[in-house]
């Protein structure tokens, strides 16, 4: 007689229970994963499809009307909703329009988690709850443009995401008196993939969209890192040899890259997103320039909005963004 083996119910219940512990300390990050990678490609996907539409346009200034009374009552502003109705809905697939004061209408969070994951801010509604310094109006001698303190208007695009437009009806061209970053910028958009779902967090379900210069726009879409490089760093040595702020973002991580002029003043407009962005100093672009002077990039200061041309030697701060 052979004698029968097998396993016991405590032995199965416990090795089911082993499973159970296991499966539930790794399923969340595997979750997680799977809709970043979800969320990292409707990104690309939306600023291709902005990108396009927006290219599509004659010119992206001179929209509605911003006539700023003494009170909010006596301000006239239909500038993001024209915007939105009379020029992006012509090149650009859109379910529905919510105007001023009904942005949750869109199906956009009344709260959102910054790319710090420091604070729970509640969701701009007007340009200067993007950054408040983008409305404090220096500008070098010879340069037009400035920024109107526009509220916001939404939509929802066919593809299901909820964008908010934040609309500057007074942006110029680009010139060879690029100096300060409000000048420049037409448009801004912040968009949540899934609507009121969670996480609601900037960098992850949360991001936004800058298109730049009146003619001729340029739409960018940077997804920034959650913090500075961790120390200052020249872009170039003294031999302008190694290109020491680009080499910092991949030495931090694979997939990360320095900023374009453009890039970084996007992150400067959505400072308040980020929440972590230095409020006195000036950052690194990628973009040089022999403009004037050999040797020259181009920097974003964050203590008045200016970004202007600086030698490649000098030491400035790092913010890398996602490739």
């Amino acid at each position: 007689m052979k004698k029968k083996t097998g396993f016991t119910l405590a032995e199965i219940l416990i090795t089911l229970a082993i499973i159970g512990i296991v499966a539930a300390i790794t399923l969340p990050s595997l979750l997680v994963n799977v809709n970043e990678k979800a969320w990292d490609a409707q990104k690309k996907a939306l600023h291709a499809r902005l990108a396009q539409a927006i290219g599509q346009m004659n010119t992206l200034g001179g929209y509605g009307t911003y006539t700023k009374g003494e009170t909010d009552a006596e301000t006239v502003d239909t500038a993001a909703e024209s915007f939105i109705l009379d020029a992006l809905s012509k090149v650009y697939k859109i379910n529905n329009i919510c105007g001023p004061d009904k942005l949750s209408s869109c199906g956009l969070p009344s709260k959102i988690t910054t790319l710090d994951s420091a604070s729970e801010i509640t969701f701009p509604t007007k340009m200067s709850e993007l950054n408040p310094k983008l409305l404090n109006g220096q500008h070098y001698e010879g340069e037009a443009g400035d920024m109107a303190d526009t509220k916001a208007a939404a939509f929802e695009s066919v593809n299901g995401e909820s964008i908010a437009v934040f609309y500057n009806p007074l942006c110029a061209s680009n010139s060879s008196v690029d100096h300060h970053t409000t000048n420049q910028m037409c448009v801004n958009l912040i968009y949540d993939l899934n609507g009121t779902e969670g996480p609601n967090q900037v960098g992850k379900d949360v991001g936004f969209i800058t298109a730049f210069y009146n003619k001729n726009p340029v739409v960018v879409a940077p997804v920034p890192y959650n913090t500075d490089y961790a120390s200052k760093l020249p872009q170039y040595s003294e031999s302008k040899e190694t290109i020491d702020a680009s080499t910092a973002c991949k030495t931090t991580a694979e997939d990360l890259r320095l900023p374009d002029r453009d890039e970084i003043a996007s992150i400067f407009i959505n400072a308040t997103l980020v929440n972590n962005l230095q409020t006195v100093g000036a950052y690194w672009s990628g973009s040089v320039t022999s403009y004037g002077a050999s040797g020259l990039a181009w920097y974003q200061n964050t203590t008045n909005g200016y970004r202007c041309r600086s030698y490649r030697s000098n030491t400035l701060s790092v913010r890398c963004i996602k490739k």
